[in-house]
């Protein structure tokens, strides 16, 4: 079955684009909040690397070179591959590990508020015809909850002590499956060979620009929230089993 592309080169509004290149910036802006916090020298040299990450990225989208599809490997792979190449390549390291270990979990908790605007910019590319319904939080796509409940669950955890390193163990690993969700419905729903669904109307939106940093940015930024949460939750954990006299406090920044 062939995709209906009738809309991949329909431009989206203007006030759209800017409110999402906002939300990509502000991202930005607390995750290297958040890196500060845990290496001066290297968040700026991170920073550096970002934007220069998402200037890539953005030019080649303004250029067009993503609506070009049908291609093996698909165009999209080139933002995919490397954005998640570098997380697993920063947490393969020893220097890696000693960087992640020290950002806040606070911080990395409250970044998932960023879900909230994005999920509202998902529902504006399906009412513009530029994603399927499934991807959108009336379909199969949950992925705004994690961004609703993380203030609570940041307040509950660090401010009030009322819920422990357990549950935000467990609200970041089922917020971690809500992610992975969007993210294979999307890759499926896109005009690749092996699209699955969302023919009559296929993810052409993060195609384009500004949009595409939400898959060259922000999907892999709350990936490594989740990944470097869940590593610093079970860590401590295990270093609290091992010293069971030893009161092991979650990092509060």
């Amino acid at each position: 079955m062939q995709a209906n592309l009738s809309h991949l080169h329909e431009s989206l509004p203007l006030w759209l684009g800017i409110a999402f290149a906002m939300i990509t910036f502000t991202a930005l802006a607390g995750l290297y909040r958040a890196m500060q916090q845990a290496s001066p020298a290297g968040s700026r040299r991170a920073l550096i690397g970002l934007l220069g990450w998402l200037a890539l990225t953005g030019v080649l989208a303004a250029n067009d070179f993503f609506l070009v599809t049908g291609t093996t490997p698909p165009r999209f792979a080139f933002i995919l591959v490397p954005a998640f190449a570098f997380i697993i390549g920063l947490l393969s390291t020893r220097s890696g590990h000693r960087f992640v270990d020290r950002l806040p979990l606070p911080a990395l908790t409250l970044l998932h508020t960023v879900r909230i605007p994005v999920e509202l910019t998902i529902y504006a590319f399906y009412l513009y015809q530029q994603v399927p319904e499934l991807m959108t939080f009336e379909g199969r796509n949950p992925d705004i909850l994690p961004g609703l409940t993380a203030p609570l669950v940041a307040y509950l955890v660090f401010n009030r002590h009322w819920l422990s390193s357990r549950g935000l163990l467990l609200w970041n690993l089922v917020s971690l499956g809500f992610l992975f969700n969007i993210v294979i419905q999307a890759i499926l729903a896109s005009p690749v060979p092996f699209q699955q669904f969302g023919f009559e109307q296929p993810n052409v939106a993060v195609l384009k620009f500004p949009f595409i940093w939400l898959p060259a940015f922000v999907v892999p930024l709350v990936l490594f929230c989740h990944v470097v949460a869940i590593r610093q939750l079970i860590r401590s954990r295990a270093r609290k089993s091992q010293s069971p006299d030893t009161v092991t406090d979650l990092q509060v920044a």
